[in-house]
């Protein structure tokens, strides 16, 4: 799953790196712990390319209340085009989701349990590309209206099975899609498979991953020492 992503990029550097139209730019400050329920940056193709805000965790367009919301922050690649909380979506309302990294963290067993079954700690792990630019999350979105008439821009981050790195931490991970799949992902058309196709692990060669401090573990700390190496850096590799 992705439950936690970091976007340290500025805005003009996302704008650079995704072929955003300049237009009126929402202001979008970094965010280096970004989780469920709070705003992340996505680029939509209405017929140009955007880049919106949207809170993390989908509302389809038909339901009658926001409480789906926390239940469908993600989605699973295998099922996204036929599930119906989704499905209208995939066919019309792909995005891809900003962001520099992201966070999955590791049982590690504790020091006075046993191996197998006894209480075990977690530590947070950064992963990102190793070129260190920006890059999107295969996403959906949603415009909701509330009761009140107001409208809510939503999204869900795709996942499938994870790649030889991250499936050290975990057994799945967040689609990355490729630059040059972006404008088949975000474009009008509805090649099913050629779409599917696209939701595969990232290579696990073009991404690093190292330990970092447990402050990541609450969402209220946002700062650039979310990212930061623990001091007896620990790879992963």
């Amino acid at each position: 799953m992705c439950g936690r992503l970091a976007r340290t990029s500025t805005t003009q550097a996302i704008v650079r790196e995704f072929g955003v139209e300049q237009g009126d730019l929402p202001e979008i400050a970094p965010s280096y712990n970004a989780a469920p329920s709070q705003l992340v940056a996505a680029i939509v193709d209405d017929g140009r390319r955007r880049l919106v805000r949207c809170r993390w965790g989908f509302i389809p367009h038909w339901a009658k209340d926001a409480a789906t919301a926390h239940k469908s922050i993600n989605a699973r690649a295998g099922s996204v085009a036929e599930k119906p909380t989704f499905s209208a979506a995939f066919k019309r309302h792909r995005c891809l989701v900003a962001a520099d990294g992201f966070y999955e963290w590791r049982r590690t067993p504790a020091a006075n349990g046993p191996a197998a079954n006894g209480p075990a700690a977690k530590t947070p792990v950064y992963i990102r590309l190793k070129s260190g630019k920006p890059f999107g999350f295969a996403g959906l979105y949603s415009m909701w209206t509330n009761e009140d008439g107001s409208m809510l821009l939503t999204c869900t981050i795709i996942t499938t099975e994870a790649n030889a790195l991250v499936g050290k931490i975990h057994d799945r991970m967040a689609v990355i899609i490729h630059k040059g799949d972006y404008g088949l992902w975000l474009g009008p058309g509805v090649d099913k498979n050629a779409l599917l196709g696209l939701l595969r692990p990232y290579p696990d060669d073009e991404m690093e991953a190292y330990d970092v401090s447990v402050m990541v573990n609450s969402p209220k700390n946002d700062s650039p020492e979310c990212i930061k190496p623990l001091l007896n850096l620990n790879t992963v590799s």
